[in-house]
């Protein structure tokens, strides 16, 4: 099994509850979308895979907390044209992802940044970057990070959306 947070205090852990927990939001998303309490990832999952159908959710957004308790902001570039002139990179952070694939044998995970409205900047913590947004302004960047699942010791999972 991969490290815990607890590890570094040399308490035993056989699981990891970030890891489980991502795991299952990506099986989640692959059940409605072919990939590539009210509020909880618990409950952001159930809508997910309700068995309504055609309610057109496809993604539970989440943010990730390092083991300080710190949330963790993943940053990323895109190239951007400029009719003729040269390219440019547009930088984008967020503390919010869409997990798109899980590599349960490392505990990796590659994550997506999901931005608001293409804001390229998120702020200086989540509630900066989601603060009085609209839901349907989340947006996918297609800006993917690789990230050790073991590093995180808390996630929040936000109400499941649309993003596709």
């Amino acid at each position: 099994m991969g490290k815990s947070c607890h590890d570094d205090n040399n308490v035993a852990s056989t699981k990891n509850c970030v890891c489980d927990v991502v795991r299952a939001i990506a099986d989640a998303q692959d059940n409605v979308v072919d990939q590539q309490c009210d509020v909880s990832c618990a409950q952001s999952i159930r809508d997910l895979v309700s068995p309504v159908s055609g309610n057109g959710l496809d993604t539970v957004p989440f943010i990730l907390y390092d083991k300080k308790g710190k949330p963790f902001k993943g940053y990323g570039a895109e190239v951007r044209s400029q009719g003729g002139g040269p390219a440019r990179f547009d930088c984008y952070d967020s503390f919010i992802f869409r997990v798109n694939e899980v590599d349960d044998e490392e505990c990796c995970a590659v994550l997506e940044l999901l931005v608001f409205d293409n804001d390229e900047s998120a702020g200086h913590d989540p509630c900066d970057q989601i603060d009085n947004e609209q839901v349907s302004d989340l947006e996918r960047t297609g800006i993917c990070i690789t990230v050790d699942l073991n590093c995180f010791c808390a996630i929040t999972c936000l109400p499941a959306v649309s993003v596709l």
